[in-house]
Parts: C-alpha cells; sequence; structure tokens
C-alpha cells in the first residue's frame, strides 16, 4: 500500500494519538512518584517502624524486587494483551497498594503495600512504551521516548521537594493514601480512552501510513517469542547498562540522597530535598536531549556510550571532590541525574534489535536490569551504611558520617563502571530495524 493511497482523516489520528499518550504518560507519572518517595519519607519510616538502613533499603527496594520480577512478565502482556487492559490493571493494583501502604500498622503490611504497588506500576512502562512502538514511526521513537521520560519524571520531582512541602502540612500516611486514589482514577481513564494501536480506531498502522508493508500478524505461542528474545545476544548489554548506571541512580536519588545531605550537612528534608530534585530534573531533561540527538544523528551506541562515561564522572565527583552545600553540591547532584538520561536509548535500540511483535519483550529485557540494579543497590548501600555506623542516633533514627556515605559511593561507582564496559558492546543500529 502505498502512502499516497492511503485516506483517512490526519487531524483526528494525531489527536488520538494524543489523547491515548496523554493518559498512558498520566500513569507513568504515579509510577515515578512511587519509585522515589521513600528517599523524603525515610526519616518518618525510620521513626515509624524503628528500622536500621539496611531494614529501611529493604522497606524502598520491596517495590523493585517485585517490579525486577514483573518485567519480562510485563513484556508479555504487553505484546499479547496490549497496553490498554495492561496498564489499567496495573493502575488499580498499584492504587490499592498506595493505599494500604499509607495505613499500615506494622513494618510487614508496609512492605506488603510496597510490594502491591511494584506489582502495579510494574507494567505501566513496558506497556507505555509498546503503545510508543504502535503509534509513532521508528525516527520518532528516541524523540517520543525523551518526551516520555521528561514528563514521567514530574513524578519523581514531586516526590522530591513538593512532597517534602505537603509534608508539612499532612502526614506521610495521607499522601501515600491520595496517590493511592488518584492512581485508581487513572485506571479508569486508560480504560475508558486508551487503545491499543491505530487500528482499533479506524486508522491505518504507522507502516501503512509510511507506505510499508503492515507488519506479520503473530503465529506462534508468546513462549516461543520470549525465547527468541532471550537467545538475541545483542539485547544483553543493554541490560548491563541499565543495571549499572540507571538502577544505580534510582537506588541513591529514590532513597539515600536525601539522608545524605541531611546527615553529612544538618539540612532539613526540604532543603535536602532540593539536591535530589535537582538529581530528577537533570535526569528528565537528559532523556529528552539524549532520545532527540539519537533520531537526529541517526545512531544509539554514542548517545548511550556518552552518557555511561558522564556517569562514572559524576560519581568520582562525588567521591573525590571537595563539594559542599550549594552550587557545587547541586552541580554534582544535577550531573548524576543528566548522565542517567542516556539510559532511554537503550530502548530505541532493543526495538530495532527485533522483530516488531516482540518489542514489547525486547523493551522488558533491558529495563530488568535497571530495577534489578536498584533492588540490589538500594540495601547494599544502607547496608555499607550500618557496617561503619558510629552507633549515633536522633529521635530514634540512626545518623551516618560523611566517610560511611562515601563507602557507599563506592559501590555506587563500580555499578557505574559496570554500565560504561556494557556499553561498549552496544550494537549499532542506526534507528532502524534490522
Amino acid at each position: 500500500m502505498s502512502e499516497a493511497s492511503l485516506s483517512f482523516d490526519r487531524r483526528a489520528f494525531l489527536v488520538r494519538r494524543r489523547l491515548v499518550f496523554t493518559v498512558l504518560v498520566a500513569a507513568y507519572i504515579t509510577v515515578f512518584f512511587h519509585r522515589m518517595a521513600p528517599g523524603v519519607v525515610a526519616a518518618d519510616l525510620a521513626k515509624t517502624f524503628q528500622t536500621t538502613g539496611a531494614a529501611l533499603g529493604s522497606l524502598a527496594a520491596a517495590y523493585y524486587y517485585i517490579y525486577t520480577a514483573m518485567q519480562i512478565p510485563s513484556g508479555v502482556l504487553a505484546d499479547t494483551l496490549g497496553p490498554r487492559l495492561t496498564v489499567a490493571l496495573g493502575a488499580l493494583v498499584a492504587g490499592v497498594g498506595s493505599v494500604l501502604f499509607g495505613m499500615s500498622p506494622d513494618f510487614d503490611t508496609a512492605i506488603g503495600g510496597r510490594l502491591l504497588v511494584g506489582l502495579g506500576v510494574s507494567v505501566v512502562f513496558v506497556g507505555l512504551m509498546k503503545s510508543n512502538a504502535l503509534w509513532y514511526a521508528d525516527r520518532e521513537y528516541g524523540r517520543i521516548s525523551g518526551i516520555t521520560l521528561l514528563i514521567g519524571n514530574l513524578g519523581s520531582i514531586l516526590a522530591a521537594g513538593p512532597l517534602a512541602l505537603l509534608l508539612t502540612r499532612i502526614s506521610w500516611r495521607e499522601a501515600f493514601i491520595g496517590a493511592g486514589i488518584l492512581s485508581l482514577l487513572i485506571a479508569l481513564a486508560n480504560w475508558h480512552w486508551v487503545r491499543n494501536r491505530p487500528q482499533d480506531c479506524g486508522f491505518p498502522s504507522i507502516r501503512e501510513q509510511q507506505g510499508l508493508t503492515p507488519s506479520p500478524p503473530r503465529d506462534r505461542h508468546w513462549w516461543h517469542d520470549l525465547q527468541e528474545v532471550l537467545r538475541k545476544r545483542a539485547i544483553w548489554p543493554g541490560f548491563w547498562v541499565n543495571l549499572g548506571m540507571t538502577g544505580t541512580l534510582f537506588a541513591f536519588a529514590g532513597l539515600w540522597g536525601v539522608p545524605l545531605m541531611r546527615d553529612v550537612f544538618g539540612l532539613d528534608r526540604s532543603a535536602a530535598s532540593l539536591y535530589t530534585t535537582l538529581t530528577l530534573g537533570g535526569f528528565a531533561i537528559g532523556a529528552f536531549y539524549a532520545g532527540t540527538l539519537s533520531d537526529r544523528i541517526g545512531r544509539r551506541k554514542p548517545v548511550i556510550l556518552g552518557s555511561s562515561a558522564l556517569s562514572v564522572v559524576a560519581w568520582l565527583g562525588l567521591i573525590l571532590l571537595p563539594w559542599q552545600t550549594g552550587w557545587s553540591g547541586g552541580l554534582l547532584y544535577a550531573l548524576l541525574g543528566f548522565a542517567a538520561g542516556g539510559f532511554v536509548v537503550t530502548y530505541a535500540s532493543a526495538k530495532e534489535l527485533l522483530p516488531a511483535r516482540v518489542s514489547g519483550m525486547g523493551i522488558a529485557l533491558v529495563n530488568t536490569g535497571l530495577f534489578l540494579g536498584a533492588a540490589i543497590m538500594q540495601p547494599s548501600f544502607g547496608w555499607v551504611l550500618d557496617k561503619s555506623w558510629d552507633g549515633a542516633l536522633v529521635d530514634g533514627v540512626r545518623i551516618y558520617t560523611r566517610e560511611d556515605y562515601t563507602n557507599g559511593l563506592w559501590l555506587s561507582l563500580g555499578a557505574a563502571v559496570l554500565a560504561l564496559v556494557a556499553a561498549t558492546r552496544i550494537r549499532e543500529t542506526h534507528c532502524r530495524h534490522e
């Protein structure tokens, strides 16, 4: 079918595409909120449940444990059931989990709530990226992926400075109950307005709009497709890049970045959270520009490699430079996030290394590395802090020294070096399917 022979309302198509994207990205904003909020309420959680650093890390990382385990199933669900049903159910489960977390009377119930939140939100990102793959052309995918991360990071920014200010008026419990109710409303909106692909709304597929033949329909069981994805060796470097670079960033910004500024420099929660806000803002901007740059130059590997190298530099800066509060600390926190934003290009690379019918599974595989990294690093960082803790307590909360945090930062640097090595093994796709 030639592009000239198509007859459809292009304006109506663009309006519908924006609506689908808007509803799905609203769900994604809540994903980032739940991911990063424990860093701001860390002291409240430690006081409420009387936890050690390692236990607090495990509470925050419960989200990541289930999120990590669900990434491959999320890809299967996105490729079989489609984004509409998958994301609607995920938002529903996350909403219930957030309400349970906010109402939890004890540590075990709080862990259960976080597990439900992680289970629910685990399907949102892959569903959204699968939807983008069906509604946007290949040479638009890096840009729309960057925009997706830019907007989604509003959730992480809301979970930093704005949440800290909100907590001066309401309790941490009320904040999470409110977030849960919002997730339930988004689930309803997703079911009402989202459709899996343009053809479900009466429009031709993206490939047909480009004058290309439609992608062949699925002709075998998803299990065989999954085996094809797992055997694709070129996919795996993206997994390790995300584990070492982005997973480590999420572990730091999502839990330990705020306590570091509190314990080492004596900042209150609101002031300390401004630094992680800079990290997450840098991350959002980095993702947008990395995706856009990759599309513009028609290459994926240089952007991923450059981002990984910059991430190593940022961690070294936090360890070796005599930075303080103010511009030097803010710059390093922002640089850390900006560097890791290049991870978004790994999804475009994964999509292009595989047939379109299994793009969701490919994206899910590289995404698994990210959350496995965070799941490992959050409690590991806390364990390192506990090993050298001198016993200092303030209102029942453990206080760590700068040397304690430096030990944790060395661990983070090691993970970033792993990502850099993996980035050298990325296969270039030149922004098109192989």
